[in-house]
């Protein structure tokens, strides 16, 4: 128990029934090792007062599992186990009690099987007499009494008797239950008993012992319970009756005492119990009384009678469950009293007989049939007799039911072999009810349907009746044989046919075989007008065109015919001999389900033809004919019967002899047929069509009589004369004729078909059409008659060079017709007709031209597929849509034989149907497609191969109906697909095998689902394994022709559609390097009709796939795209932006392409290089770079291009300040769209506008403002100050972006050497402010730098060299140590920028470099260049430029700070020789030069070595002119001590800036040379030119400058008054 216990915890997962079974399992299993402890574990377990009845009732279910297994057990356990069941067996019973009261009755029934002896013993205990013991101690006697036979026989006896004194004491409804069921299963024990008494070892009780201890029981069942008025204690009581009347009614001492208690059963029939039970007991009863010949007390009787017949007669209760099988029980009652009692029976029913009441009648009738109808033994004769006499009583009641009660038992007299009791009475009824029954039937009224169905019913058994009387009686009457066969003839109601032929034929077989069928008949006909042979074979052969009608008449009729056929034809007896039996096999192996009509008729036509020639050269076909020509009228329209009549009377016609008899049958025939009714014209024409067959001639003749006929009333068109009612409607008989023509044209010889189809034919039937007013009718009727000529000439074998000469009239009626059909609505089976007639005349020469077929498709493709799908609920409109459909393929498949290429494949303008926006239409259209895919693979036995790119386009119009949203629709275009790439496989080496086709499978079911997703799943599934079948070409025509239906259709149809392009590029892009431009050109194009945002950005991410694999391709041919930028590609570009990585190359790639026109032009080494190197527009260019920066992230990685942007941007922009602005690409790319540009987009104003961005990218804020408050924008937006807009940018960025110094220093560097001028300027700008700063030295990029600005000198354009000079100057603020290293190459272009010719802003500024460079050499490091300098300074002193002047003045200062002891000397001298100009231009115009000038000079005041000249300026609050006077005076005072003749220089020197340009230098020479007179001595005045002298002071007298003029005054007053010292000095008068 352990064990189990812990196997039970192992389940503990488990439910609890799963628990519940584990756990009985595991004890049953230890039970048997250790049966004993089990058993006494589970019997304490049953004694533990808290356990629940369901455990117990477990418990208990253990316990029998382990004493049907283990047998035998110890006697203790089992006395206690019996002890504790019989106790809970005892215990109130209630709901749960009843459970556990059961299972315990079941395990003492277990244990008796071994231990009988304890279990009886303590039921016996419990059962004492006189005291009502507890049910299942009943109970349980009564399962050890069915389990233990043998062992409980001598218990019986006691049992019975003791529960015999228990009756009186039971009072509830189930104790005596209880009971009735104990004493059922004790009787059904003790006949197992006694059927085996040789088995027992007990002592024997006889039969008659059991019997008399049951009697008592029995007696108190019927008299006490059976009266109880509990149904379910009555019912208990009524089946234990059963058993127990087995064992008493052997016994002939207790049989007639139990007929005493019959009264009491029968009184139960009037209560509510079930009737069956008892008349079971009564059946029990009356029939041993019939076997022990003790019948049933006579004054019992009536009783009995009465009771069984109200049962039989009246309806039963509709609580009754089982009523037919209480009349089948009361049914054996009353064979059973008629072998007793018949007379008094026969007699009782004749009382019944005269009450008149239907049901009374009836339910008599049926007994009388049993009675008759009992089996052996048999019933005498006299009870026969008797019972005849009754049904004779009877014979004038009209009621159905009557009626069919006599039938049946005049059948089953027959059948019983009373066949002499029928003849007379019995046969002349059946005769009478067979016509009355037909007549009724063949003049029913609609009012009276429940008669009809009664008289149906009636027929039905007088049919069967006549059959079983006819099949048992021989030596019949003639009359009746007579009567049945005229019956066949004339009858209306064929239903009855089959049995009046069988019956015919059983009597004509019954005959005397001496005698003589046909004297027979003979005989008979001096009575009865017998039928003509030709009127038989005709009534018989139309009727078994439907052989199965009327319960199969077709084979009782051939059988009648072979019976019959010496008399009908002698010349055919033969002949149907051996064909008849083979016309009944086939009926007989076949059902009306699987026959088929027309086999079946055409088998008759082929025994009809066979019999005719039998009587070939005789009028037999003719007098045939006119039989069938005179029963059309006797058959209802439509019917089997008159379709086969027709075709019949067509046959025989064709086979007559006398030609103007066939034409006078068949103007009768034209005549009298109602062209109205459509089954009648269509026989008619059938008729006429088979008939020209053999006498075509005589057809086209009889119609052509009948028309010229009908012409003589063509106002009316009436022929009153023959059928006044039914008048023919002019088109009605039109269209019948153009039917006919056609059939005769199906049914004729083929050579005078031929002969005749064109005229009158085909003639004919275009003249009815054309002057008919052509309705719906008539279209149909014309249509069918073009599809029946032209089979007809399609069937001939031997066409040679034939032409239809009608076959272009046809074709444009038949378009005509086609076009006048409605487009949306499908109303009649005209349009199917059409296009039926189209394609059988397409096969027929002269053939169409390319152009007629391509209009027949398109004409017939738009008459069907725009059609509405029609409702389901409308079958006819389904059929006729189906119908169409088919036609339409038909048709196609016809006209694509006439172009078997790839190209008539392609060319079957399906395209706009299958981008249908209707579901129903891309339906068609692809289940279209899909079979001409299939025929033109299937036509062409060598594939003519597709054209280049002709599968991908096919392919491309197909694969995004995968994702239609219509199931169907889907699994046809995976069809098409499977085909196309059948058909591909097939004319290429491709790989395609096994598992491609499985995975097409896999794809193809996953598409039958309603998820959309996984239908696009499936989609790209199938992309992914085709996409490999695909060459470039293939795969750019794929996609062009995806993109091209993009916007087409639906959503699901783009999305598709970019799927399979996304699945394509990511599978073929690396192998499309070739056909790039052509994809992206055809994605582009059709991106902006893409209106949905997800179709939109699955194009987009195919471009960017495209240009991860090639980007220079992608780039420029998106940047070949027009300006302005549409929506579309600035979505490609926003996409491009939000992929940070990828934005970061194209950055790049766009930078290169804008400085590609920066650097050399390179040879294209691939095809990505001739890509990168096409020519785009830079605008473009630069509105996408713009649209990046403003749109990206500007992670650090992309902060690193920033340099790099900045440089090309600059660049760029300095492109577009020179004559290269208008670049010749903008011409060619840059306008598609007729208006021009917006303002805001050119070249300045995006590129400063992607700058600012870019800036402001930086996060430097301080930076940014910088740039707005110093106008660096302002600058850059003109070209005269945009050099200096660059110098400052550099400037500004080379203090704010150290991280970057670096990179726009080879950036520089690079864009210095570049071919274009306008990049080297900027460059060189950018250079002049990066050479002032450490960064070149730093970066060790000096040395390249110098060598790039000394090629800058040299350079003709003159801001190149100012700038190149400025840099090379700047070196001395950014390298001022490598200034002596580079000083011979600075000195020489510096200097060289001072020689001829001169231009202003090199010169200038290469005195200011020179400026700057001096002051950081030595004088020995300047070396012969130190007197070049100064007498270039010297030459630029008296410059007309301003700025020259100053830079020559502070050139010359920075020169005399240079010199030291060596060229002391020397530029002392050079002081001389520049002194006067100095000191004049001190007032130079320009305040500057001025300044500089004054500085210089007092510089070089050391250099006279006069002590007292260098403390004398800058010291006094006087003004500059005032300052420079006193110098002056005080400077010429000198020399006249020291050097007098310096003085003399002087004012010659000066003299000569007299006739200066400069206004104030005139003047300041005129101060100069009066100071100059006035100080120089008297011996040297002499010297003086005094006339000369006046003479220029005078001119300036005349200087429009009034101080010039007011200065040479004063000079004047001065000359005036030296020249009058002169003259007191010297009386030689020289003045």
């Amino acid at each position: 128990m352990d064990s189990g216990s812990a196997k039970t915890d192992t389940a503990g997962g488990a439910g609890p029934d799963t628990r519940k079974m584990l756990a009985s399992v595991i004890i049953t299993e230890k039970a048997t090792t250790e049966p004993s402890t089990v058993i006494n574990a589970l019997i304490r377990c049953l004694q533990v007062p808290e356990i629940s009845t369901q455990r117990k009732v477990n418990i208990y279910n253990v316990l029998q599992e382990i004493i049907q297994q283990e047998g035998e057990l110890e006697d203790q356990g089992v006395q206690r186990l019996v002890a504790i069941a019989s106790k809970e067996m005892r215990e109130s019973l209630e709901v749960e009690g009843y459970v556990k009261a059961e299972v315990a009755s079941d395990t003492l029934v277990a244990l008796s099987r071994n231990h009988f002896n304890l279990v009886m013993y303590e039921l016996q205990h419990h059962l004492k007499p006189l005291n009502l013991t507890d049910e299942f101690v009943i109970v349980t006697l009564a399962k050890l009494a069915n389990g233990n036979v043998f062992e409980f026989m001598p218990y019986m006896g006691i049992t019975l008797a003791t529960i015999f004194t228990m009756l009186r004491l039971t009072n509830e409804a189930k104790m005596c239950q209880v009971i009735c069921s104990a004493m059922e299963t004790f009787c059904e024990t003790v006949q197992f008993y006694l059927r085996h008494l040789e088995d027992s070892v007990y002592p024997v009780m006889t039969e008659d012992q059991f019997a008399m201890k049951l009697f008592p029981m029995y007696r108190y069942f019927v008299t006490v319970w059976l009266r109880n008025h509990n149904p379910e204690v009555k019912l208990g009581v009524i089946k234990s009756l059963k058993p127990m009347l087995t064992l008493l009614l052997p016994n002939d001492d207790l049989r007639n005492q139990l007929y005493d208690y019959i009264p009491l059963l029968l009184a139960e029939y009037r209560g509510g119990l079930e009737a069956l039970f008892i008349t079971q007991v009564l059946r029990q009863i009356l029939e041993t009384s019939v076997t022990t010949n003790t019948p049933v007390p006579q004054m019992q009787l009536h009783t009995i009678f009465t009771e069984l017949h109200i049962q039989v007669c009246s309806k039963a209760p509709a609580q009754q469950q089982y009523s037919s099988q209480n009349l089948a029980e009361i049914v054996h009652c009353f064979i059973a009293l008629a072998r007793s009692y018949p007379k008094e029976l026969m007699k009782f029913f004749l009382g019944q007989m005269e009450m008149s009441q239907e049901a009374i009648r009836v339910g008599t009738l049926t007994l009388i049939r049993a009675v008759v109808s009992a089996a052996e033994p048999r019933m005498n004769v006299r009870t026969i007799y008797l019972a005849i006499r009754v049904v004779k009583t009877t014979l004038s009641d009209t009621r159905f039911k009557v009626r069919m009660a006599i039938l049946r038992i005049i059948g089953q007299l027959a059948l019983s072999g009373y066949q002499d009791r029928i003849k007379g009475w019995g046969l002349k009824y059946v005769s009478v009810q067979l016509t009355l029954s037909t007549y009724k039937l063949t003049n029913r009224r609609e009012s009276f349907y429940q008669r009809d169905l009664e008289e149906k019913m009636v027929h039905k058994v007088t049919m069967d009746t006549v059959r079983i009387i006819t099949s048992s009686v021989s030596g019949m009457t003639n009359e009746f044989w007579l009567r049945l066969l005229c019956y066949v003839m004339e009858t209306d109601h064929t239903e009855a046919l089959t049995p009046i032929c069988i019956s015919l034929t059983n009597l004509v077989e019954h005959q005397p075989r001496t005698k003589d069928v046909e004297a027979s008949v003979a005989s008979k006909s001096r009575h009865v007008d017998l039928p003509a042979p030709q009127k038989l074979l005709a009534r018989l052969l139309v009727l078994m065109s439907s052989p199965y009608k009327g319960e199969g008449r077709g084979i009782a009729m051939l059988n009648l015919l072979r019976t019959l056929s010496q008399s009908i034809a002698p010349a055919m007896a033969d002949m149907w001999e051996l064909e008849i039996p083979l016309l009944v096999k086939y009926l007989e192996e076949h059902t009306e389900f699987t026959w088929n009509q027309k086999t079946w008729e055409d088998k008759l036509i082929q025994f009809l033809r066979n019999s005719l020639k039998k009587t070939r050269g005789s009028n037999w076909s003719l007098r045939l004919s006119k039989e069938l020509n005179n029963q059309i009228e006797s058959f209802d329209s439509p019917s089997l019967e008159k379709g086969f009549l027709y075709r019949a009377l067509g046959f025989t016609l064709a086979t007559g002899l006398e030609a103007d008899k066939v034409e006078t049958l068949l103007l009768e025939l034209l005549y009298k047929t109602d062209y109205g009714n459509d089954f009648d014209r269509e026989g008619v024409i059938l008729c006429f069509g088979l008939c020209a067959r053999g006498q075509v001639k005589t057809v086209l003749n009889v119609l052509h009589d009948f028309e010229e006929r009908i012409q003589e009333s063509e106002q009316s068109w009436q022929i009153g004369a023959w059928r006044k009612d039914h008048p023919w409607r002019r088109e009605t008989v039109k269209g019948a004729l153009m039917v006919m023509y056609s059939c005769v044209a199906s049914y004729c010889h083929p050579q005078m078909l031929l002969t005749h189809v064109d005229t009158p034919i085909t003639a004919k039937i275009i003249h009815h059409f054309s002057s008919s007013c052509q309705d719906i009718c008539l279209k149909m009727a014309f249509l069918k008659s073009v599809v029946q000529v032209t089979d007809a000439i399609g069937n001939i074998k031997d066409l040679e060079d034939f032409e239809f000469a009608q076959k272009m009239s046809l074709t444009g009626i038949i378009i005509a017709t086609i076009k006048a059909e409605p487009t949306d609505s499908l109303v009649s089976p005209v349009r199917t007709m059409a296009i039926e007639a189209l394609s059988h005349l397409s096969s027929l020469k002269p053939f169409y031209s390319t152009e007629e077929n391509n209009e027949l498709m398109d004409i017939s493709i738009h008459s069907v597929i725009s059609l509405q799908p029609p409702l389901e609920d409308n079958e006819s409109i389904q059929t006729l849509y189906a119908n169409a459909l088919q036609a339409l393929e038909h048709l196609m498949e016809g006209l694509m034989q006439r172009q078997l290429d790839p190209k008539g494949l392609q060319e079957m303008l399906l395209e706009k149907w299958i981008l249908s926006e209707r579901e129903g239409e891309r339906e068609k259209a692809m289940n279209l497609h899909l079979h001409l895919l299939q025929i033109h693979v299937q036509s062409v036995g060598v594939c003519i191969p597709l054209k280049l790119g002709q599968f991908g386009t096919l392919v491309g119009l197909i694969a995004p109906r995968t994702c239609d949203s219509h199931t169907r629709t889907r699994m046809a275009s995976m069809d098409v697909l499977s085909s196309l790439l059948d058909l591909h496989a097939s004319q290429t080496c491709s790989l395609w095998g096994p598992s491609e086709e499985l995975e097409l499978a896999k794809c193809k079911e996953d598409l039958q689902g309603l998820d959309m997703e996984e239908i696009f799943s499936a989609s790209s599934r199938i992309a992914k394994v085709v996409c490999m079948q695909f060459n470039c070409d293939e795969v750019v025509s794929l996609i062009q022709k995806l993109c091209e239906n993009i916007g087409a259709m639906d959503l699901w149809h783009d999305k598709a559609s970019v799927t399979w392009i996304g699945t394509f590029l990511q599978r073929r892009t690396k192998e499309l390097e070739d056909k790039v431009a052509e994809i992206l050109g055809a994605i582009l194009v059709h991106l902006p009709v893409a209106d949905h945002p997800e179709v939109r950005r699955l194009l987009i991410e195919g471009i960017l796939l495209l240009a991860h694999y090639h980007q220079e391709t992608v780039l420029t041919s998106l940047l070949r795209q027009p300006l302005p930028m549409e929506s579309h590609l600035t979505e490609v570009w926003l996409a491009v932006a939000e992929n940070v990585p990828f934005a970061r190359t194209m950055l790049r790639g766009l930078m290169g392409r804008l400085q590609a026109r920066f650097t050399p032009r390179a040879n294209a080494t691939s095809k990505a290089d001739i890509w990168r190197l096409a020519a785009v527009d830079p605008l473009m260019t630069l509105c996408t770079v713009h649209l990046l920066i403003q749109k990206m992230d500007m992670d650090d990685k992309v902060l690193d291009l920033f340099p790099d942007l900045i440089y090309t941007l600059l660049l760029q922009l300095s492109g577009s300040q020179g004559p290269e602005a208008v670049s010749p690409v903008l011409k060619t790319w840059r306008l598609v769209h007729m208006r021009t540009l917006p303002k805001e987009i050119d070249l300045q104003r995006i590129t400063i506008k992607s700058m600012k961005l870019l800036f402001r990218r930086l996060s430097s804020e301080q930076l940014v403002r910088t740039l707005e408050e110093q106008g660096v924008w302002s600058l850059l937006q003109t070209s005269s100050t945009f050099l200096q807009g660059v110098g400052l940018l550099a400037r500004f960025c080379m203090r704010n972006m150290e991280g970057y110094r670096q990179r726009l220093s080879e950036l520089v560097l690079r864009g210095m050497d570049s071919d274009v001028l306008s990049c080297r300027i900027s460059s060189t700008a950018v250079c002049v402010e990066f050479m002032s700063d450490p960064v070149l030295y730093q970066e060790k990029l000096l040395k390249p730098t110098v060598l790039m600005l000394e090629k800058g000198v040299d350079q003709e354009d003159e801001a190149l060299r100012v700038l190149s000079l400025r840099a090379l100057g700047n070196m001395a603020l950014g390298a001022p140590k490598k200034v002596r290293q580079y000083r011979k190459l600075l000195l020489e272009k510096c200097l060289g920028s001072l020689r001829e010719p001169v231009v202003t802003s090199v010169t200038s500024e290469g005195m200011e470099a020179l400026a700057k460079i001096l002051a950081e050499l030595r004088e020995g490091d300047v070396g012969s260049s130190f007197g070049i300098i100064s007498e270039r300074c010297r030459a630029f002193f008296d410059n007309e430029s301003e700025l020259l002047r100053l830079k020559a003045f502070v050139l010359f200062g920075k020169l005399g700070k240079l010199v030291r002891i060596s060229k002391k000397h020397f530029f002392k001298e050079e002081v001389k020789k520049a002194w006067i100009p100095l000191m004049l231009h001190c007032q130079d115009p320009c305040s500057e030069a001025a300044q500089a000038c004054m500085t210089t000079m007092f510089q070089c005041v050391h250099f006279w070595g006069w002590k007292a000249l260098e403390n004398s300026p800058g010291r006094s609050n006087t003004s500059v002119a005032e300052e420079m006077t006193v110098f002056q005076m005080m400077l010429c005072s000198i020399p006249t001590q020291k050097k007098p003749a310096v003085l003399y220089s002087f004012l010659l020197e000066t003299m000569t800036y007299v006739n200066s340009n400069l206004p104030r230098i005139r003047i300041a020479a005129c101060d100069l040379a009066g100071i100059i007179m006035q100080q120089m001595p008297a011996h040297h005045l002499k010297k003086l030119d005094f006339p000369a002298l006046r003479n220029s002071l005078q001119e300036l007298q005349l200087d429009l400058d009034p101080g010039v003029r007011r200065a040479a005054l004063e000079t004047l007053k001065v000359l005036d008054t030296c020249c009058q010292h002169q003259l007191l000095a010297s009386p030689e008068g020289i003045c």
